[in-house]
């Protein structure tokens, strides 16, 4: 069976397992209403230095020889990771930024500590992969595995190259605001959805870019229903039949801020299609 294919029928697998998970209740916004959630115990985002290591791709693990990623990684990204805007600012990280894939799309400034090849610079990076649990990626540390450009970047002019030759670097790193230079949101509709099975990966979320929660409402219909996190950035509804132009509300994961998309995916949506909405969140945390 296909790789993508393999991943549509695991989703699909893990989204009617999910299904009877407690619902999250959603209030109605209007179209392109935003608005910050309410909710007791949440923190903001904490955008404090914090100290983490850091290493660099290899063509082995999926990079190009320029040190661009040439895969999708556990958020499911796919192509979107080496093309602009994305391209040469991603990396994987390990599990306690990850947090089981709701952790995708986040921005982190991460740069390094020793100035002798090292400039002042820190280098914006966005969370695509997951680094493998073990050694520096496990045991509760935190650490950034970076492409290779983005790697090179935090060093002085001309040092890229010796700075890769260091392996493994000491570095801090903060939350910042992601900005993708006037996208909107889109979601993308994976391979597989059907009216019984709808799959989302959302692309281009300025500010938090994590997601905490998501619903959908049909054509016609007053009702937000709430959809799983399946894996990656990827969101999935089982049931139905569902008809479209289907709205989103989107609510993100670090401090809540909501969002809603009206009517964003169309009657005639299609798996594989990507709808662009007209709005995006601030570029602010």
């Amino acid at each position: 069976m296909p790789m993508a294919s393999s991943r549509a029928a695991a989703s699909f697998l893990l989204c009617v397992l999910l299904v009877a998970a407690p619902a999250v209740s959603a209030t109605f916004l209007l179209d392109g209403e935003k608005s910050a959630a309410k909710g007791k115990g949440k923190a903001a985002v904490d955008v404090e230095w914090r100290p983490a290591t850091a290493t660099w791709y290899s063509m082995r693990f999926g990079l190009t020889a320029e040190g661009h990623f040439c895969s999708g990684g556990a958020c499911g990204y796919g192509s979107l990771v080496d093309v602009v805007p994305m391209k040469a600012r991603v990396g994987s990280v390990s599990p306690v930024l990850f947090k089981d894939g709701e952790g995708c799309g986040a921005c982190y400034k991460v740069k390094c500590l020793d100035h002798g090849i090292c400039s002042r610079r820190a280098v914006t990076v966005i969370v695509t992969d997951e680094c493998p649990g073990g050694g520096l990626c496990g045991g509760g540390n935190t650490h950034f595995d970076l492409s290779g450009a983005a790697y090179s970047r935090m060093a002085i002019a001309g040092a890229g190259a010796h700075l890769r030759d260091r392996g493994q670097l000491k570095v801090v790193y903060r939350r910042t605001a992601c900005k993708y230079g006037g996208k909107n949101i889109a979601f993308h509709v994976n391979e597989g959805s059907t009216s019984f099975w709808l799959s989302l990966l959302v692309e281009f979320e300025d500010g938090e870019g994590d997601i905490g929660s998501m619903q959908l409402k049909q054509a016609n219909s007053a009702q937000w229903l709430d959809m799983k996190h399946v894996w990656g950035a990827t969101w999935c509804l089982y049931g139905g039949p569902t008809a479209g132009p289907f709205s989103v509300r989107l609510t993100t994961l670090s401090a809540p801020k909501t969002l809603t998309a009206r009517d964003v995916i169309p009657k005639n949506w299609a798996p594989r299609g990507t709808y662009t909405s007209r709005l995006n969140f601030d570029a602010t945390l």
